[in-house]
Formats: C-alpha cells, structure tokens, sequence
C-alpha cells in the first residue's frame, strides 16, 4: 500500500512476554471477518505493516475486518485507512475510558461533534467502541462515561450505523442505558463478557455477540456457556488484536490472521462444523456492516487530511 500511514501506538512489551506472532493457522474454506480490530497498535519484536496483516490475513481466510477506533487520532486513521484498503472498514468512537479525561479538558463536546463528522466518510460503517466501563474508570468518571455512550448511541441512529459496545463491568448499566434510549437497529457487544443470563437478554433484544479469544481461554466457561445460548444468527467473532491472543498463543502478539483458532474452538464447542459455522458468521457480518465493497476506495492522493490533532485535543 503507498505512503501507508506509520502505527498510531505501540503497545506495551509487558514483562517477559512472548514478542514473536504464532504460527498461520490452518485456513478456513469458508471465509469470515474480523468484526473487531486494532491495526493502529504496533505489537510484537517487528511490527508487522497493515499491509502485511490484511495479507496473512487473506491468506488464512480473513477477508475483511472492521478496524476500530478509540479516540480522536486513532478515529482519523481508521476512517482514512479504510478509505484507501479494501479488506478494511471502520468504527469511529471515543471509547468510554478516554471520555472522562475528554471532559476534564473541556473537549468532550467537540470531541463527539468530531466523532459525529467521521461518522458520515465512506466505509465507516460502526459507531465503536462506545459503552461503559466500571473497570478502569472510577465512578467520579461515570458520568462523562454515561453522557459520551448516549451521544454515540444517537449518532449511530442518525447514521443508520451498526454500534460496537465497550462493556467491562458495567452489563446491568449498559443494557439500562440501550433500554432507556433505545438502541441502534444493529447492536454488536464487542468481546462480549456476560454471563448465559446476559446473553439470553442480548439475545431477546436483538443484539449481536461478537467472542474474541477469549472464549477459549480455560477460565472463560462462563464465555462458552453464553455462546451456546445464542442463536447462530446473533453470532460474530473478532480478534480485538492485539489483544486477547487465543490459545495455545495467549499473551503473544494478536492479529486477525489468528480469527481461524478463535472460530475453530467456538465450532468445537458448538459441536458443529467449522465450515457451516463460519459460513453463518459471515452472513452475520454482512448484515450488520453491509459488504466490504458497497462503496470503493479512495485514491490516497486524494484523501483529507484526517491527522492534524485539534487545539487542546488530547488525541
């Protein structure tokens, strides 16, 4: 890809981690997308480029992910990646931790009216990641949290976008909050962590569960329990690289390469065919973005400038 952008962040080696990315899996006959990814992150002893990912991708069955954003910047690199790679579409988003620290800066309004204007570039198709999370956020950040979740969840509406949900710690406020307000047509619970009760409630509402790595993890019972609850047609999967490696690989650099291992062990569990699930899962996908070719690339001479940082910003 010419004058790719270089990564946004570099993710922390992490004491005695294992740097080197595992093996190719075995590809799928039938391919699936990526529903929830970080290509802006540099991980591993070499980095690899996003060209280089959406190639081993490719070649393992991984036609497309979303690439997802969390702040101001890394909102303007998904929307201009995208743009320009066809395998890519994105969500834009202040995700729920960054928007109390937009707020203590007096930017969170500006922040969500800029969110709002990506929301309409071409091939972004998800207002994500937005929520709630009661884990790394104190409750004196609640608030920002709350006020940030529902400015998002309306500009998905007034898009007609899907919405990817941040939910760590906080299922009963989440849910409370889609309730209250109404949620989007298409509302996708990224690295869904509930438990089957959860699940069943996501699931009477409409909403999609999209399992990372996790689900594999041998703590994660609950995670298997919950999708078996699911109906198939509710079903997603994604990498949240590189993040949530799944096993034998946990702790090792992620990519969306690697959404084969995570897919073969939910159709294990299922007790169902790989090739049938992820023909179902594809499906899914497809009608919670729409296709990754309903709107061509854009020449990346011919691109905005997405990267200048607003005065003040925090991004």
């Amino acid at each position: 890809m010419a004058d790719e952008p270089g990564h946004v962040r570099q993710r922390d080696p992490g004491a005695g981690r294992d740097l080197s990315y595992p093996p190719l899996p075995v590809p799928l006959v039938v391919p699936v997308y990526d529903n929830h990814t970080h290509l802006e992150i540099a991980d591993g002893e070499q980095a690899l480029s996003v060209a280089e990912q959406l190639d081993r991708a490719s070649s393992v069955g991984v036609r497309g992910v979303i690439q997802v954003g969390g702040d101001l910047e890394t909102s303007r690199w998904s929307a201009e990646m995208a743009a320009r790679e066809p395998r890519m579409l994105a969500a834009v988003a202040i995700h729920p931790n960054e928007a109390p620290v937009y707020e203590a800066a007096g930017i969170l309004d500006d922040a969500i009216a800029e969110i709002a204007d990506l929301a309409t570039r071409p091939r972004v198709v998800a207002v994500g990641e937005t929520g709630l999370d009661f884990f790394r956020t104190g409750p004196e950040g609640h608030a920002s949290q709350l006020r940030s979740f529902e400015a998002h969840i309306e500009i998905a509406k007034r898009n007609g976008l899907a919405l990817q949900i941040h939910d760590r710690d906080a299922h009963e406020a989440v849910i409370e909050t889609l309730l209250r307000v109404g949620a989007p047509e298409r509302t996708v619970f990224h690295c869904f962590s509930g438990d089957v009760d959860m699940a069943r409630v996501c699931a009477d509402h409409g909403w999609y569960l999209s399992f990372a790595g996790t689900v594999t993890f041998k703590n994660a019972g609950n995670l298997r329990e919950a999708l078996a609850a699911v109906p198939r047609a509710l079903l997603l999967v994604e990498t949240d690289a590189p993040f949530l490696t799944p096993a034998p690989f946990r702790g090792r650099p992620n990519a969306p390469y690697l959404l084969p291992n995570t897919l073969r062990a939910m159709a294990d569990h299922l007790e169902t065919d790989v090739t049938m699930l992820a023909a179902q899962i594809s499906s899914n996908t497809e009608l919670v973005y729409g296709r990754w070719d309903a709107e061509p690339v854009t020449a990346p001479d011919s691109l905005p400038n997405t990267r200048t940082r607003p005065t003040g910003g925090l991004a």
